[in-house]
């Protein structure tokens, strides 16, 4: 069974940064391309960043230059780099994996992300 979980969530001030991470098991990770979305309450989920299984990265044009994405293949794990976060950053977080070979799609559960002074 493939497993997507999100750590790293919190409530942090205007200006902070904080680091999510999504740990999968259950799957090839190094097949899948990993990626990151919000959802704030009220608006739709969008796609906050994604890496590639060759490492190409594409960017949410509302996080460009503050936010990384980043995956580790030996510890099966993807990363976001959050800095300079402001209000309009707070959401719900949630990883996803699309397996590049079977086309099938996991969902973490989700992490809040709070930004607020």
């Amino acid at each position: 069974q493939v497993q997507l979980v999100e750590s790293g969530g919190g409530l942090v001030q205007p200006g902070g940064s904080l680091r999510l991470s999504c740990a999968t098991s259950g799957t090839s990770f190094s097949v899948h391309r990993m990626g990151w979305y919000r959802q704030a309450p009220g608006k739709e989920r969008e796609e906050v960043a994604h890496i590639t299984t060759y490492g190409f990265i594409e960017y949410g044009d509302s996080v460009k230059g503050r936010f990384t994405i980043s995956r580790d293949n030996a510890k099966d794990t993807v990363y976001l780099q959050m800095n300079s976060l402001k209000p309009d950053d707070t959401a719900a977080y949630y990883c996803n994996a699309w397996n590049t070979l079977t086309g099938q799609d996991y969902w973490g559960q989700g992490t809040q992300v709070t930004v607020s002074s």
